[in-house]
């Protein structure tokens, strides 16, 4: 039976927030359960975009601080990674205010660097994900709670599309995007992947979820800030998805990641989790916002051809004026 720690917590103050992490991580083992000594530990933020920092849209500074003062207190070398649609994962996190952070702890930013992996999958036999979190010892996701205009809810399952790099992610959209269902599933056995990523060295993963203040309505970026108060963990990010959906009370019909895990056997009913802190009806919110309508999750080949361009001028022009 999988296990998610959810927890009722209401600050970004550095001190209260560590506190409150490591009271959430205490009924799975502490952090230590995940990180020995000498290992490095990606932590992998949500970093979708620089262009919309007060509208609690990426994973905060603060969350990533702190997981990371409890890695390098494990004896870990925490580094941080991410592929966003548009930019570098140094120039996003930069304009989301990590630049103190990453100075700090010395704190080393990846640019996720592809490559084509074999995966047990009827329909995704080879999937190209980022050799970064693939041959990580540990794997820390740190998604945050989000409405999706495409995909209803977006939580930890679809956080982990970070590690497909580049612009494969608008090229899925193209490949993938027709069909609603095959899309989800390709998120699915995205995250699968890397949760099951080199298992003869029994490198772990965990998921850390941010609803303290999460983001409603049109999102993944078009929404607004909403103060939830909670936290959720767990090291199956399926399971804890499922959690949230009831927690939120959204129709888990609706949402495709969810549906194709409960094709797939994966962790889907709240029945098969155990909840060592509180229950998801104990937390649960009666008024969330979904967007206005769900739009497709299809991108046209011009669509594509835009976003591709509009990547490496970020890349290469914006972001290195704005360093210069």
């Amino acid at each position: 039976m999988s296990s998610v720690s959810l927890l009722s917590a209401h600050s970004y103050d550095l001190l209260l927030l560590k506190a409150s992490l490591e009271e959430l991580l205490e009924p799975l083992g502490g952090i230590k359960s995940f990180v020995k000594p000498g290992q490095r530990v990606l932590l992998k933020p949500n970093l979708l975009t620089g262009s919309r920092p007060t509208k609690e849209c990426v994973t905060r500074p603060e969350m990533v601080y702190c997981v990371a003062q409890l890695v390098k207190e494990a004896g870990g070398t925490p580094f941080l990674g991410d592929s966003p649609a548009f930019g570098t994962a140094r120039g996003v996190a930069l304009a989301n205010g990590y630049g103190s952070i990453m100075e700090e702890l010395g704190l080393e930013v990846v640019e996720f660097q592809g490559k084509r992996y074999p995966h047990d999958s009827e329909h995704f036999d080879h999937l190209h994900l980022s050799k970064e979190a693939m041959e990580a010892d540990v794997v820390i996701n740190l998604p945050k709670v989000k409405s999706h205009v495409q995909l209803t809810l977006t939580l930890g399952v679809k956080n982990l599309f970070g590690c497909v790099p580049g612009k494969m992610k608008a090229w899925w959209h193209m490949e993938a995007g027709k069909d609603r269902d095959r899309f989800g599933e390709m998120l699915v056995e995205t995250a699968r992947a890397i949760s099951k990523r080199s298992a003869s060295r029994c490198a772990p993963n965990l998921t850390i979820i941010d609803g303290i203040i999460a983001h409603e309505g049109n999102g993944p970026s078009n929404g607004e800030p909403r103060e939830l108060g909670i936290l959720g963990a767990s090291e199956d990010v399926f399971a804890l998805d499922c959690a949230m959906i009831e927690l939120l009370k959204v129709s888990p019909s609706s949402i495709p990641t969810w549906v194709a895990q409960q094709r797939l056997g994966l962790t889907s009913n709240v029945a098969d989790i155990e909840f060592p802190l509180s229950h998801p009806t104990q937390l649960q919110v009666n008024d969330w916002q979904l967007p206005d309508k769900i739009m497709s999750i299809d991108f046209g080949l011009p669509r594509v051809i835009r976003s591709t361009f509009k990547h490496l001028y970020i890349r290469l022009v914006r972001e290195p004026l704005k360093i210069s």
